[in-house]
């Protein structure tokens, strides 16, 4: 273990009990009870709004529907064709909440969680002299996630990080150049939900953030520095000094550490300044961090938060549900800060199992969870998903390399270097000509529609499948469900276009439609 990490389970240890995270009544009742009383107070809560406002709500997704939306959003990838013909053959009534389970223990989960919150913490590219480091940075986050680590404890952690390696993810230090006043911003948005930095030059004007409030929170870090930044593709490393202080923009006043709270660290408080915060983080003093990880939590599988944007919790920026997001928020800390329970609990309610489809005249705003948000796949999600249908195995840009990484598979970063946006919101549609020539023309798509390349079509060239069965495979390893009386037709009358000795290129096309339809593109 780590000397970080025995530094904050030591403080964490000598810290008041009436600071730590903990409900004051201990409920009795089992996981599961809870979690059921949870799924259905959501419900009520979202039906609550949906009947003042006079909407009625879509109806649930199909089973297909289902299954493709929940594995994107939990694993990241769509599901394997035997897993679709699995769930949709399988009558147990509970046959959603096995699903549920099954992908929130699988190695993916934890692989796409990883994904998501690299990506929320390094938004930008990558040097390639500092891919070690981001390997880092994944891989601490994926093991973090695979042990499902509390999520105040992974926050903690982060905090107190000195290393580059698979121990630490320095680099989201020194991609903010170590500096005291981008720390504060940074951390403060993504995991508290609070937009400070707008009071870094003067008092926040819409909230009631002080200029002193932001540079007290800046002052944790302070005494961070980087003893090896002139080594060039080297390790990341970080030191807390015994000194080093933050000032008043345009004076010469320092300005002592203070928690948004508005307390400060006791004159006797053990530990370096990070490590006073990493404890405030895990401490009942604050109020923000659970409420920003259940906003998150909420639009990692709605599209939008409960607040939207989702890190800006402001008193300006009002929940679409508020009563819902304090029950969530004090079910959040009842459960241990279990993040994987936390999204279980969200998948399995009605408002996320609805439709994606409207059928009234007018859809209703997003904000009341009417019907399932339409998103758009992220760049991940969908070289993961291209992937799955190619069985592709990744390669390594170093040779010898271990490729558990993704980010080591130069195929994969050439990809998502084309496809890749940076803060946009999944509901609104960002792809641009480049996107669209990718995926028309790239190699990826060239090489899955290749009869002799593309392993499912080589598959399916077999002569034990009927053309109707290699239909349905196709559709079931790309969008999930069997094709319709109509698009059955569609698909003969293709065929139709070749001779018997040609009739792979036929399939070929079919499957390059498939590939590049909205419905493949899109977590609906």
């Amino acid at each position: 273990m780590s000397r970080c990490l025995l530094v904050v389970g030591a403080l964490l240890a000598l810290a008041p009990a009436a600071i730590l995270v903990a409900e004051e009544n201990e409920d009795t009742d089992s996981p599961a009870a809870q979690r059921a009383a949870m799924v259905r107070r959501i419900d009520e809560l979202v039906a609550a709004r949906l009947k003042g406002e006079n909407i009625e709500p879509a109806k649930g997704a199909s089973d297909a529907e289902f299954l493709r939306r929940v594995s994107l959003d939990l694993t990241g990838a769509i599901p394997r064709v035997a897993d679709v013909r699995a769930f949709l053959a399988d009558k147990r009534p509970d046959k959603r909440a096995r699903a549920i389970d099954r992908l929130l223990d699988s190695p993916a989960h934890a692989t796409h969680l990883a994904n998501t919150f690299r990506h929320i913490m390094l938004p930008g590219g990558f040097d390639l002299e500092q891919v070690n480091n981001l390997v880092g940075v994944q891989n601490w986050l994926r093991q973090r996630f695979a042990e499902n680590v509390r999520y105040d404890n992974l926050v903690s952690e982060l905090l107190v990080a000195t290393a580059g390696d698979d121990a630490g993810p320095a680099l989201y230090y020194t991609s903010l150049d170590v500096a005291p006043e981008k720390l504060a911003g940074s951390t403060a948005r993504i995991f508290l939900g609070l937009q400070i930095e707008c009071a870094q030059c003067h008092d926040h004007p819409f909230d009631a953030w002080k200029q002193r409030d932001f540079w007290g929170y800046a002052a944790f870090f302070a005494r961070l520095r980087q003893p090896n930044s002139d080594q060039p593709g080297q390790r990341v490393s970080l030191v807390d000094l015994d000194e080093g202080e933050v000032k008043l923009p345009g004076s010469e006043e320092t300005v002592p550490p203070r928690f948004p709270s508005g307390s400060a660290p006791a004159a006797d408080e053990l530990g370096t300044r990070r490590e006073q915060l990493a404890i405030w983080m895990a401490s009942r003093d604050n109020p923000y961090l659970p409420r920003a990880a259940v906003n998150r939590g909420w639009s990692l599988l709605f599209g939008r938060g409960l607040v939207e944007p989702v890190d800006d919790l402001g008193p300006q920026n009002p929940p679409s549900h508020p009563e819902l997001l304090d029950e969530l928020t004090r079910y959040f800390v009842r459960t241990g800060f279990d993040l994987r329970e936390l999204l279980r609990t969200l998948a399995s309610t009605e408002t996320y199992q609805r439709a994606s489809e409207w059928t009234g005249e007018s859809p209703p705003p997003p904000e009341v969870y009417a019907v399932m948000p339409v998103k758009m796949l992220t760049a991940d999600q969908l070289y993961d998903s291209v992937s799955r249908v190619l069985a592709r195995r990744g390669t390594s840009m170093f040779p010898g390399a271990n490729v558990a990484s993704p980010l080591l598979d130069p195929q994969r970063q050439a990809f998502l270097a084309k496809l890749q946006t940076a803060g946009r919101s999944p509901l609104e549609y960002h792809a641009g000509v480049l996107q669209a020539l990718t995926l028309l023309n790239g190699s990826d798509l060239a090489e899955a529609t290749d009869p002799e390349r593309g392993p499912l079509l080589a598959a399916l060239s077999a002569p034990l499948f009927t053309d109707d069965e290699r239909a349905e495979a196709l559709f079931l390893a790309t969008l999930s469900r069997r094709p319709t009386v109509a698009e059955l037709a569609l698909c003969r009358q293709q065929l139709a276009r070749y001779s018997e000795g040609d009739r792979a290129k036929g399939w070929s096309d079919v499957l390059w439609a498939l590939l590049n339809s909205a419905e493949f593109g899109l977590n609906h």
